[in-house]
Formats: C-alpha cells, sequence, structure tokens
C-alpha cells in the first residue's frame, strides 16, 4: 500500500511541475527537488543511470526509467511501444531485477524521455508491458488512470487498439519535442530566413517529412523557421535550394497586398543562415528533394 501512495505522490508532483513547466520539465530547477512523501522528498531518478527505485519502497519494482539523451543502449521506439533495454551486467543485477520486477507486478511507473539535455518529458502512468531477457530488453506502453469517487488508481490500456494509439499519439508528440530540442538550438534560437529570435514564434521544420525515407528526426533534416516562414514553406511558397538561396513562388511575387507580404517577398534570393557545424547543416540531397516539390507546385 505505501509504494502505491508512492507512486500517486510522484505523479501528483509531475502533474505540478507540468503546469509550471509545460510538457518538458528541466531537471536542475525542476525534477532534481524530487517529490513530497511522508515528511520527506523522495528523488523521481537519478540522472546517472536509467533504471530508479526508490529507497523509500517496500516492494521490489523500479519507480521510473529514463533515457540519457545520448544513450549508448538501444533504447527504440516501435509500433507499439518504446523497447527499453537492461542495464548492462548480470540479468539479476539490482536495476534489472527492479525494471523485470515492473513488469511481473504490473505497477505504473514514469518514462523521462528526454528531449534535450538535461530536460525531461515525464510519461506517466506507463507499464511495463512485455520482457525479453534474451534480448535484454522490455516494452514500456501507456496506461491510463480509473477516477473511483476521490480516489484514483492507475491501470494498463487493455485494448491492444487503445494502447497503440495511445502509444503513437505520445510519440508523435514526443518526437516533435525532441526535434525542437535538437534543431533550434542549433539555429541558435532564430529563423533561419529571417533570423527572427522570437521564441514561441520559431518551429523546428521537416525538410523531408517524417513518414518518408529520408524523413529522419536529425538536425540536417530540419530547418529553425518562424511561424509564417514555416506555414510557407510547408505550402510551397516558399523554397530553399540546395545551395541555401531562399525562393518565393511566382504567385507571391506577383501579388499586391500590402507591407506583410511585401516583407515575405523581400527575402526572395537571398540565403538562409545555418548552423555553425557543418555537420548540422540541411541535407543538400533532402533539399534536393523538397526544393523539387516547391518547382514542381509553381
Amino acid at each position: 500500500m505505501q509504494d502505491e501512495e508512492l507512486r500517486g505522490a510522484a505523479f501528483a508532483e509531475l502533474r505540478r511541475l507540468t503546469t509550471v513547466h509545460g510538457p518538458e520539465i528541466p531537471y536542475r530547477g525542476g525534477l532534481d527537488a524530487g517529490f513530497p512523501f511522508q515528511r520527506g522528498r523522495i528523488p523521481f531518478l537519478t540522472p546517472y543511470k536509467g533504471i530508479y527505485r526508490a529507497r523509500a519502497q517496500q516492494g521490489p519494482a523500479a519507480l521510473s526509467i529514463n533515457t540519457s539523451y545520448d544513450s549508448p543502449y538501444r533504447d527504440r521506439a516501435t509500433s507499439d511501444g518504446y523497447v527499453y533495454s537492461y542495464r548492462a551486467g548480470t540479468i539479476d543485477q539490482p536495476d534489472n531485477r527492479a525494471l523485470r520486477s515492473a513488469y511481473e507486478l504490473q505497477v505504473p511507473i514514469v518514462y523521462f524521455v528526454p528531449i534535450q539535455p538535461g530536460v525531461y518529458q515525464p510519461l506517466f502512468p506507463w507499464y511495463v508491458d512485455s520482457d525479453d531477457p534474451i534480448e535484454r530488453e522490455v516494452t514500456v506502453t501507456p496506461g491510463h488512470v480509473v477516477s473511483l469517487g476521490t480516489f484514483e488508481r492507475s491501470e494498463p490500456l487493455a485494448d491492444p487498439i487503445e494502447r497503440q494509439y495511445a502509444f503513437r499519439t505520445t510519440r508523435v508528440r514526443v518526437h516533435q519535442r525532441r526535434f525542437r530540442g535538437a534543431v533550434l538550438p542549433a539555429y541558435r534560437n532564430r529563423c533561419a530566413v529571417c533570423r527572427l529570435r522570437e521564441g514561441q514564434l520559431l518551429d523546428a521544420a521537416h525538410i523531408v517529412g517524417d513518414v518518408e525515407e529520408l524523413g529522419e528526426p536529425v538536425v540536417s533534416n530540419g530547418l529553425s523557421l518562424c511561424s509564417i516562414h514555416h506555414r510557407a514553406f510547408d505550402e510551397n511558397l516558399v523554397g530553399i535550394a540546395p545551395d541555401l538561396t531562399v525562393h518565393v513562388s511566382r504567385k507571391l511575387l506577383e501579388d499586391e497586398d500590402g507591407p506583410m507580404l511585401d516583407l515575405l517577398k523581400g527575402f526572395h534570393g537571398g540565403t538562409i543562415e545555418v548552423p555553425g557545424r557543418t555537420a548540422l547543416h540541411p541535407d543538400p540531397e533532402r533539399l534536393a528533394v523538397r526544393f523539387g516539390r516547391f518547382r514542381d507546385a509553381a
């Protein structure tokens, strides 16, 4: 019973932190304070290792897991859930026992997914849905909260279709936030076209869509664009050539619709600003694919 109350206290504090910070919570100044429980505070996680069980717990199951931003493990997303690797070492070492116990006991855990270094999105209540000791990995999937009057209880999603839908929805949100968390800092948090610095008006735009063959969520497949240039880019009203030249569609160039449009047309023939590291520059092959669509639309 104590462990159930402890997990409930952790979830309640994460909901509070989410209202303060939004879905992306920094470790320092956020998660590092832990959560209140029985006149003390309990850590949510230990950032230097992935599987965490609190000392205050009476049962053997992990409270949380996390993946470091540059994890050496094979943690990955599948169509059914996130695959999470055992800790290196013997299968019976304490952290692996805690992870496997979360599966055996079917207790809810928190999965802290890194959005950028030192910033996590907590996914909860989640469950260890399967355990593969041969491959040394588990699969974690979303659960849900059941309200029973004034009492709440976490449960796994029993319906596989509902579970897959909940995971796909979460995966898209996490993918977008991780992609944004990588792309915007690479572009020094400003629009590659107009250099706007207002973070709330900046998006991470895919050059090639993430459902396509070349659509990996990597910085070289992304552009930091303000909301207007992102929408114009998506609608093929603005194109970016492999040589980084900005092209405004003939439709807009020939239109006369006031100063805002004149401002947009003013970037025609200019070049975008790129990240400082060459490895993070927009991939010319992807730009060529996308620029071909811009020309076709024109």
